[in-house]
């Protein structure tokens, strides 16, 4: 279970990637231009307070392996959190976002597959170590 966490970890970060590619991928400089700097800002600032969360997310992970895989309180309840969160943001992939039009390139497509699979990935990892800690 630690090595899972571990990996688990890594997907976390890796989405980063991810996040650093977005903004220019979907031209968020001429497609925000329209609206108000409030809400331009206001976008930028939420995007990276996700990325922080993110962060945080990979960093404890890395940090309390152990702890997460062994399933005690503080980290079950760490990782039971993870698995909400990565399983909305599944949800929204499948069902709220249409990322058809964006999809232009062959590394768009392949990319936006890869996380699909990372977001289901860490539902996994994370809700077996909040549900069945220690197997």
């Amino acid at each position: 279970m630690k090595t899972l966490i571990l990996l688990g970890s890594a997907i976390q970060l890796s989405i980063l990637i991810a996040s650093a590619l977005t903004p220019r991928a979907l031209d968020w400089k001429s497609a925000l231009a329209p609206l108000p700097d409030m809400l331009r800002r206001l976008f930028w600032v939420y995007g990276a307070f996700i990325v922080l969360v993110i962060i945080g997310f990979g960093m404890l992970s890395a940090a309390f392996a152990t702890e997460i895989a062994v399933g005690e309180p503080l980290a079950r309840a760490l990782a039971a959190f993870i698995t909400v969160f990565w399983g909305a943001r599944l949800a929204v992939q499948l069902f709220v976002f249409d990322a058809r039009p964006y999809l232009t390139t062959p590394l768009y497509r392949i990319g936006y597959h890869l996380l699909t699979v990372a977001f289901v990935a860490l539902v996994l990892i994370f809700g077996t170590a909040a549900i069945f800690p220690n197997t």
